[in-house]
């Protein structure tokens, strides 16, 4: 491949910046005039991603399956650093008892702002009655593996590096999951580096017992008849499969004490260190019914403490239909709390951790109590849309029944969704009806999943609807507004690196994220870690957290892009990491990267190349450029590889 030799000295700038710059719909509230800035926009992009994709759903949801499915998840299948989306897809019951399947769809990121559908290569594509998908690393060779939430079970994909997957449900043994299964997630709760999974089962249903529509008294809405359940049916246990390291699982969920033998009815589940006391606990989303908090008391064993903790029910002590599961240090305390989304004539729920093992019920107070009664809310994301360091909540919406549309209830099958603002002082305001057009269109959405889709900075919103299209909004924050953004790979064990941590300082500003599997509603959410920075053009501490507990300090890298981590390592730009692959793929064009680099050794010699960041890309030993001067900081970065990379 040839180059031009202006080309190749660009790409070895930015090596050399990167290595020196270490150093309520009718109540939605109308903007007002506040400290804040004003509300970022979300625009609707995917008309330009060249996704077509439509989740089947009958006209008039006659029975509850029919109503609950439609997970999306954000997976990098190929492991080029950019996220790639898998939505799920369910068939009606008719279609069911006559044989017929839909089709999920994987869709390959163009790095382009286009995405590519690779379903019938990747063999993804019919999977099961799909509800919802998550990621993880079942047999720790650095792919994300998928796992499919099914009404009748789970399906384990396997990575095999190819661009394929294989069925490995049978040969891991999770053949065995026969039940409604819902908000599956991966979670190493044990830290013997290997990632287990968690199961959460809904209703035991069966196509040959079809409850009759409307027939009894929990078949009626405000009077009106739909599809029973979930309350007048029965429940189905949970499940927790214990990864054994050689590519199998074994149920343990009565012996580590999260079996939930009340049978009640699990929608959602997420694995959080809530106590910071650097193991792994785990929260269910019961609907209608009170939630479970499991608290990790080591040796496999956990401890159910929903009631004491302040998580079981709302704070006035009622059980709500708890459904999407969100967790996020919004306060920028250290501490992870959850908001959890519910019903019409409930509300959304913030769980405020106050530490120990302690949380609030704060919905009212914050501010997302009365925005959000009159919608039936599903997926649901803590995430920083302004780039502001502050996260920002978010809340997709949509009725169960279609019924409601002629009963003159005052509400719609159809319902738009919700942006809540963070104010920075614990408290959100509703700014939807300012956020953009796209905000405001009624939809009836049901999963969501969030990330940073082209690496620009810009928080990318990915909503699967249960009828009809998903929708790709962008947010536009900011332009004075910085951001860093990290995809962590853990090292020798729990390769994708979940429920690491990493801590952001920034002057007085603390921010923590972390690496997480499942959550919302059925979905999956990006797996890079995303930081906005305000206006702070630098970052003055970087901590990492990593799952087996080791922790790591690294010195500030270059804002304002995202960067490859892996554990023990140094932070590496990705889009370096592009190049060298491209040296892989091309070997002419590397060595002619390298000798041209070679002949500029006296510019290399004056601008600091790394030798962290050369040895993490492989290029150290064939580059043989002697006497760096290890001393020479960020003064001497390039006048070239500063105005390449900045205008």
């Amino acid at each position: 491949m040839n180059c031009s030799r202006r080309y190749l000295w660009s790409v070895a700038a930015q090596m050399l910046l990167f290595a020196s710059m270490s150093v309520l719909a009718q109540q939605r509230s109308a903007p007002s005039a506040e400290a804040v800035a004003k509300p970022v926009q979300l625009v609707d992009i995917t008309a330009s991603t060249g996704i077509h994709f439509e989740h089947l759903s009958s006209s008039d949801q006659r029975y509850i399956v029919e109503s609950m499915s439609g997970g999306v998840a954000l997976i990098d299948y190929d492991g080029d650093g950019w996220p790639d989306i898998y939505f799920t897809n369910a068939p009606n019951v008719a279609m069911s008892l006559e044989g017929k399947k839909a089709r999920s769809a994987l869709y390959h990121n163009n790095h382009d702002g286009t995405f590519t559908d690779v379903t019938e290569k990747a063999g993804v594509g019919y999977p099961c009655w799909a509800m919802g998908a998550a990621a993880g690393d079942f047999d720790n060779d650095g792919r994300a593996d998928l796992v499919v939430s099914c009404f009748g079970g789970v399906v384990l994909y396997r990575n095999n590096g190819d661009g394929t997957f294989t069925d490995a449900t049978k040969s891991s043994g999770l053949d065995k999951d026969t039940g409604w299964a819902t908000g599956a997630t991966f979670g190493d709760y044990d830290g013997d580096g290997n990632a287990d999974l968690f199961v959460p089962h809904y209703v035991d249903f069966s196509l040959n017992d079809l409850p009759a529509f409307g027939s009894l008294k929990t078949c009626q809405y405000h009077a009106v008849a739909v599809q029973c359940g979930p309350r007048g049916l029965k429940g189905y246990p949970d499940t927790l499969y214990h990864n054994n390291g050689d590519g199998t699982f074994t149920e343990v969920a009565a012996q580590a004490g999260v079996r939930d033998d009340k049978r009640f009815f699990g929608l959602g589940a997420v694995w959080s260190d809530f106590d910071n006391d650097g193991r792994l606990d785990l929260f269910v989303a019961n609907d209608g019914e009170p939630n479970y908090l499991y608290h990790n008391e080591g040796n496999g064993r956990f401890k159910e403490i929903a009631y004491d903790a302040g998580v079981a029910v709302s704070e006035d002590g009622v059980e709500q239909a708890n459904m999407g599961l969100a967790v996020g240090d919004y306060m920028n305390t250290g501490l992870m709390s959850v908001a959890i989304s519910h019903f019409s004539d409930e509300y959304m729920a913030l769980y405020r951790n106050e530490g120990k093992l302690n949380f609030s019920d704060v919905s009212h107070s914050v501010g997302i109590a009365r925005s959000s009664v009159p919608y039936v809310g599903w997926g649901d994301a803590f995430v920083d849309l302004n780039n502001s360091g502050w996260l920002d909540l978010v809340l997709v919406n949509g009725h169960v029944y279609p019924q409601v549309d002629n009963a003159k209830l005052g509400t719609s099958y159809r319902e738009p969704m919700i942006v809540f603002e963070n104010r920075r002082d614990g408290t959100f305001r509703d700014v939807s009806s300012a956020s953009g057009a796209a905000v405001n269109v009624p939809r009836v959405s049901r999963g969501l999943a969030m990330g940073d889709l082209f690496h620009t900075g810009r928080m990318d919103l990915i909503v699967e609807n249960l009828t009809g299209s998903p929708v790709i909004l962008e947010a536009k924050p900011d332009p004075s507004h910085h951001w860093i953004g990290f995809d962590l790979e853990g090292s020798p064990h729990n390769r994708l690196a979940l429920n690491a941590r990493i801590r952001v300082t920034t002057g007085k500003l603390q921010q923590l994220r972390e690496v997480r599997s499942g959550g919302s509603y059925l979905s999956q959410n990006d797996l890079h870690l995303h930081f906005g920075l305000g206006t702070s053009d630098h970052i003055d501490k970087l901590e990492v957290t990593w799952p087996d507990g080791q922790r790591q300090s690294l010195p500030p890298v270059a804002v304002d892009h995202l960067y490859h981590l892996k554990q023990g390592g140094v932070p590496i730009p990705l889009n370096l990491i592009e190049r060298h692959r491209s040296f892989e793929r091309f070997p002419g064009y590397r060595n002619e990267f390298l000798s041209n680099l070679e002949a500029d050794h006296a510019r290399a010699r004056r601008e600091r190349i790394s030798d962290e960041i050369l040895g993490s890309l492989g290029l150290l030993g064939s580059l043989q450029v002697k006497g760096i001067d290890k001393n020479v900081g960020v003064e001497k970065v390039s006048s070239v590889a500063h105005s390449f990379l900045h205008g």
